[in-house]
């Protein structure tokens, strides 16, 4: 069976970055670029209207920035992948970017060497950061950034997978028992298990994971 091309938006006000990405990026027979917006408005247009797996977007862009756009895209298209492009070496704005929703936090000095690694890594459903920037952050604070979304689990059993996604639809416990034709307090005891199984402490965590792991309906 013929593997269909993976599909990247390229998003960034500086034409002639685009046109190196792009250029980088379709040297690779399985991936191609399907839109090359240059600011934040066009990039959501755009998105309406192509079926994209993977945004590529500059932090900085004009009218709606870069972490903006990916809470917006996010919202709208749970399942979209995002990997940040960016210049700045700035721990705050990898720690925005990543609870934005993004999949990844590049440096754009990285990109040469780094991009077919990282679309890869966000493609398989990690998240990417750049390791000229892990390099630079402290242990701690790069663990943090990578618990705020850690990797799907194999271990969520059916009915537990069944839950999150609900949870990932703003469904409380008592529409989640209703719905499931269970108890409040075993769904009560269901997002507990979940929560164990990903490590996750918060439940707002818990919403935010289960979004941006495409698990809205």
């Amino acid at each position: 069976m013929k593997r269909h091309p993976y599909r990247i938006v390229l998003a960034d006000d500086h034409a002639i970055v685009r046109q190196g990405l792009k250029r980088m990026i379709e040297e690779e027979p399985s991936l191609t670029v399907i839109g090359e917006p240059s600011d934040g408005i066009q990039l959501l247009s755009l998105l309406k209207i192509l079926d994209a797996d993977l945004v590529i977007l500059d932090i900085s862009m004009p009218n709606l920035r870069g972490i903006e756009a990916t809470r917006e895209i996010k919202r709208v298209f749970p399942g979209l992948k995002v990997l940040i492009l960016t210049m700045y070496k700035d721990e705050e704005l990898l720690h925005q970017a990543i609870s934005s929703g993004a999949n990844g936090y590049m440096l754009k000095e990285d990109s040469d060497k780094e991009l077919y690694h990282a679309i890869e890594k966000v493609r398989r459903g990690g998240i990417y950061i750049s390791p000229r920037l892990s390099q630079e952050l402290s242990i701690s604070s790069a663990q943090t950034v990578l618990n705020l979304f850690p990797p799907p689990s194999e271990r969520l059993t059916k009915r537990e997978t069944e839950v999150l996604r609900l949870i990932a639809g703003g469904k409380s416990s008592k529409e989640i028992a209703t719905l499931l034709f269970i108890s409040i307090r075993t769904v009560q005891n269901h997002r507990a298990n979940i929560m164990s199984k990903l490590g996750i402490k918060k439940a707002a965590d818990l919403i935010r994971y289960a979004i941006h792991q495409g698990y809205a309906y």
